[in-house]
């Protein structure tokens, strides 16, 4: 072992002592700041992932749509479904509807839908809170449990519908009646936007509504696992589908709200490195007032015939050192918290007299957790080299020591 190393050793760790006490601050910082910074990206991996789940589960991956209504659709239902990434494929009809209970009226969205083949691309069962999706018919309802809120309307409850086609048929001196309907269930998606403002019926009674006679307004598909949406959607776009559709990912349509997410987790990053940072100028201090404290032996290293890079090197491993070692406490620290986060909170509820009240809103139950690898490798590469620098201004200082200078040095 080189002398430099050795003597860095002794300075981490001196006889009789498990550490020096400069150095386990220093390496408590770092690991304190690589602890948090890997449980913010962790937590935030993990709602992005379920909000990107929660997408793809109440859109399907890919949408179908059509600046006319399609009259003939059930051959393009074939030809689409018969892809090799396509595993189910289902029409549709949606518009915006007044929907009234009593004297509270609401403009919801209306999709009206064919219950087996919708259930192939969005699983409606595990959403329906209350009722039954096999009581869906021709004159049943399924409200999302917000809209049902806003109507003040239960299970058994009249809602009379209000569509555009009636203004189209005032027009002509033709009034037509609202339309009412039943409410045979309730469903919560987890999504606010869906669950306050949609609601679902047969596609027959859609078409009805908007007069669309046989026709739809597009197809949500969904796609075998590990298939591309993205680069499906570009491929049904410009093989399969006639002039007037489009073909849109769920990627496309929500591409504002995915990329509002991944700038938060970049901005909570930007504002948690700092703890490293500051970890890094305790690492200087540190260090810098063992080369202040040790001048004199330096100056008998140097005048012993120790080069002065060999002198740098002994105090920038010691910055290595107390980066690696900080970095790999702060990775396990994390780990151990991610995997107690339940316990912890609950502590911490009970400490501050608090509850948790975010817990089950939007179908949270828990904090939930994604790990991604190049977080823990990006992470740790920044700690160690940051911890790594903080070494190298006190080992230039401590290279530059005259011998003469330092062994006169009190």
């Amino acid at each position: 072992m080189p002398w430099f190393i050795y003597h860095a050793l002794k300075q981490l760790f001196p006889s009789g002592r498990f550490f020096s006490f400069f150095a386990a601050t220093s390496i408590v910082g770092v690991m304190l700041g690589v602890c948090v910074l890997l449980i913010v990206q962790s937590v935030m991996n993990g709602f992005g992932e379920s909000i990107r789940k929660r997408l793809v589960e109440t859109q399907g991956d890919i949408r179908i749509q059509s600046n006319a209504v399609i009259e003939d659709w059930a051959p393009l239902q074939k030809q689409l479904a018969a892809e090799a990434s396509v595993q189910a494929v289902a029409p549709y009809a949606e518009g915006i509807v007044m929907a009234q209970h009593g004297n509270r009226p609401q403009f919801p969205v209306i999709r009206g839908i064919d219950a087996q083949q919708e259930s192939a691309i969005i699983p409606i069962e595990s959403f329906i809170s209350l009722g039954d999706l096999a009581d869906l018919d021709d004159e049943g309802l399924l409200l999302g449990e917000g809209l049902a809120y806003s109507l003040q309307a239960e299970l058994g409850s009249t809602i009379e519908v209000f569509s555009p086609l009636m203004l189209e048929r005032l027009k002509e001196d033709e009034l037509l009646l609202p339309r009412e309907f039943t409410v045979v269930g309730l469903f919560r998606t987890g999504s606010p936007q869906i669950d306050g403002n949609m609601m679902l019926c047969s596609l027959r009674a859609l078409q009805e509504l908007y007069g669309l006679r046989d026709g739809v307004h597009g197809y949500s598909i969904k796609l075998e696992s590990g298939a591309d949406a993205l680069r499906t959607a570009q491929t049904l776009q410009s093989s399969q589908l006639p002039q007037g559709m489009r073909a849109i990912s769920w990627l496309e349509s929500n591409r504002d709200l995915l990329f509002v997410i991944q700038q938060e987790k970049r901005v909570i990053s930007f504002i948690i490195i700092f703890i490293i940072l500051v970890a890094s100028f305790s690492i200087t201090t540190a260090l810098m007032m063992s080369v202040m404290r040790k001048t004199r032996e330096i100056g008998l290293l140097v005048a012993m015939g120790a080069k002065p890079l060999q002198v740098a090197c002994s105090y920038c491993f010691q910055g290595l050192m107390i980066g690696v070692l900080g970095t790999l406490l702060g990775i396990g620290l994390a780990l151990w918290s991610l995997q107690n986060r339940a316990a912890i909170l609950a502590g911490y509820a009970r400490l501050t007299r608090t509850e948790v009240n975010f817990l089950g809103m939007y179908d949270v139950y828990e904090i939930p957790v994604h790990y991604l690898v190049d977080d823990f490798i990006l992470v740790a590469l920044f700690a160690v080299i940051t911890a790594c620098l903080a070494g190298l201004l006190p080992a230039l200082r401590a290279a530059r020591l005259k011998p003469a200078i330092a062994l006169r040095s009190e």
